[in-house]
C-alpha cells in the first residue's frame, strides 16, 4: 500500500478534520457523561418515592452503569461496518444516536407521570448512549490517526483524546453552573433537563458540522486495492492478534483508573469523605480536567517524538504518584485542593499516548474492530466495576481510591517498559502500511 509521506507536516486540511473530530468527540463525550453529574436528582424522580434513597441512588448508579455494559456490542457493531463500509459513516452514525438518546431523556417523563415506565424508558436511552460512545471513541481515534501525516500520529489521537475529555471538563462546568443560578427545587424541576437538552442539541450540531469530514485515505486505498477485510473483521482479530488485544485491554483499565477514580469519581468523595463544599470540589474538578485536556495533547505529541513506551514510564509513575499525594494530604490540608487535583488532572494526561499504542496494534484492514472490541469489553469492566471496586474498598481504607490508581499507573508503567523493550511494537510506519 502506498504510504504518506513521512516528512508532510499538517496542512489545513488536516487540522480541519483534528478540530472538527475532536469537537465532535467533545460535545459526544458531553452527552455521555453529563448523567453523573445529575444522578442524585435522576435518582428521585425516576424511581418511587418509597423508596429508601441508598437504593434509588444504587439504581440510578445502576442504569449509568448500563452505558457501560452497552458499549462492547454497540462498538463491536459499528466498528465492524466501519471496517466494511468506511470510517465516515459510523463515525457520523454513532453521533447521531448519541444526540437522539441525550435529547429523550431531557424530555422524558418522570415516575411521577408514567410510573415504571420511566426507569425502564430512561435505562433504554441509556443503552442507546453507551452503543454510541462504544462506536465514536475507537472510531474517532482509527479516524484522526488515517488522516493524520505517520509522524504526527501521537498527536493526532491525543488531540482527539483532549476533545473527548474536555467533554467531562463541559459537563463539570455546565453542571456547576445549573447549580449555581438555580435553586435545589428548580434543579429538581426543569434545570436538569437544560443540561440533557442542550447536549442533545450538541449532538445534532455535530452531526451537520461532520458532513464537512472525508473519508479517511488510508480507508480508500484499501477500497481501491479491494484490500478490506475478506472475513469477519473481529473473527481475524481474535484469531491472529490476541497481543495487540492483550495490551489494548490492560492499557484500557490504566485509562479507566485515571478518568473513572481521579476525574469522574474525586468530586463526590471530596464531599463525602472530606467535607468539602460541592461548589469547590467541582470548581477543582474543572481545573483537573483542563490540565487533563492539556496532558493528553501533550503526551501523545511525545510519544511522536520519543515513542509511546517511554511517555507511559514517566506519565503512568506520575500518575500514581500524584494520585497518592492528593489523597494522602487533601484531609490535612483543604486549602491545597486546586493545586493538588490539578496536578494529579495532568498526570492523566497519559492516556492521550495509549491510543497511539492500539493503533499500531492492528493492521488497517480490521484496526477499528480490533480497537473498538478491545476498549469497549475492557471499558466495561473496569469503567463498570470501578467505582463498586473503590467504594467497597473504601470502607475499609480510606486511601482506597489511591492504591487503586497506584496499581494501575504500576501496570503501566510496565507495559511502557515492554513497548521500550520491543521497539517493533512502536513503529508507527504501521499505521498506514
Amino acid at each position: 500500500m502506498t504510504e504518506i509521506a513521512v516528512g508532510r507536516p499538517l496542512n489545513r486540511r488536516d487540522y480541519r478534520t483534528l478540530t472538527l473530530s475532536a469537537l465532535g468527540g467533545a460535545l459526544e463525550f458531553y452527552d455521555f457523561i453529563i448523567y453523573v453529574f445529575f444522578v442524585g436528582v435522576v435518582g428521585q424522580l425516576f424511581f418511587p418515592p418509597e423508596m429508601p434513597d441508598w437504593l434509588r441512588s444504587v439504581q440510578a448508579f445502576a442504569i449509568f452503569a448500563a452505558g457501560y455494559l452497552a458499549r462492547p456490542l454497540g462498538g463491536i457493531v459499528i466498528a465492524h461496518f466501519g471496517d466494511r463500509f468506511g470510517r465516515k459513516r459510523m463515525f457520523t452514525l454513532s453521533i447521531l444516536l448519541m444526540a437522539l438518546s441525550t435529547l429523550a431523556i431531557g424530555v422524558m417523563p418522570t415516575f411521577a407521570s408514567i410510573g415504571i415506565w420511566a426507569p425502564i424508558g430512561l435505562l433504554a436511552m441509556r443503552v442507546l448512549q453507551g452503543a454510541a460512545i462504544g462506536g465514536e471513541v475507537p472510531g474517532a481515534w482509527v479516524f484522526v490517526a488515517e488522516h493524520a501525516p505517520r509522524h504526527r500520529v501521537g498527536f493526532a489521537a491525543g488531540l482527539l483524546t483532549c476533545g473527548l475529555t474536555a467533554g467531562i471538563m463541559i459537563g463539570s462546568l455546565v453542571a456547576s453552573a445549573i447549580n449555581d443560578w438555580l435553586t435545589p427545587a428548580e434543579v429538581a424541576s426543569y434545570g436538569w433537563r437544560l443540561a440533557f437538552v442542550l447536549g442533545g442539541v450538541f449532538g445534532l450540531v455535530s452531526v451537520y458540522l461532520r458532513r464537512w469530514l472525508e473519508e479517511t485515505p488510508v480507508f480508500q486505498e484499501m477500497q481501491a486495492r479491494k484490500a478490506l477485510a475478506a472475513e469477519l473483521p473481529l473473527k481475524t482479530v481474535l484469531r491472529d492478534h490476541v497481543g495487540g488485544v492483550a495490551i489494548s485491554m490492560l492499557l484500557t483499565w490504566v485509562l479507566s483508573a485515571g478518568v473513572v477514580v481521579i476525574i469522574l469519581m474525586t468530586p463526590a468523595l471530596l464531599e463525602k469523605a472530606y467535607g468539602i463544599a460541592p461548589r469547590d470540589a467541582l470548581a477543582a474538578n474543572a481545573v483537573a480536567t483542563l490540565l487533563l485536556t492539556l496532558g493528553c495533547v501533550a503526551s501523545g505529541a511525545l510519544a511522536d517524538r520519543f515513542g509511546a513506551g517511554k511517555v507511559l514510564i514517566v506519565g503512568c509513575l506520575a500518575m500514581a504518584v500524584t494520585a497518592f499525594v492528593l489523597y494522602f494530604h487533601i484531609g490535612d490540608a483543604p486549602h491545597l485542593l486546586v493545586p493538588l487535583y490539578g496536578i494529579a488532572g495532568l498526570s492523566v494526561g497519559v492516556i492521550g499516548a495509549i491510543p497511539f499504542v492500539m493503533i499500531q496494534a492492528f493492521p488497517p484492514a480490521v484496526r477499528f474492530s480490533g480497537i473498538s472490541f478491545s476498549y469497549n469489553v475492557a471499558y466495561a469492566v473496569f469503567g463498570g466495576l470501578t467505582p463498586l471496586v473503590v467504594s467497597v474498598w473504601m470502607r475499609g481504607e480510606p486511601l482506597a481510591p489511591a492504591y487503586y490508581v497506584v496499581l494501575a499507573g504500576l501496570l503501566g508503567v510496565a507495559i511502557g517498559i515492554y513497548l521500550v523493550a520491543s521497539p517493533a511494537r512502536t513503529r508507527n510506519s504501521r499505521v498506514h502500511a
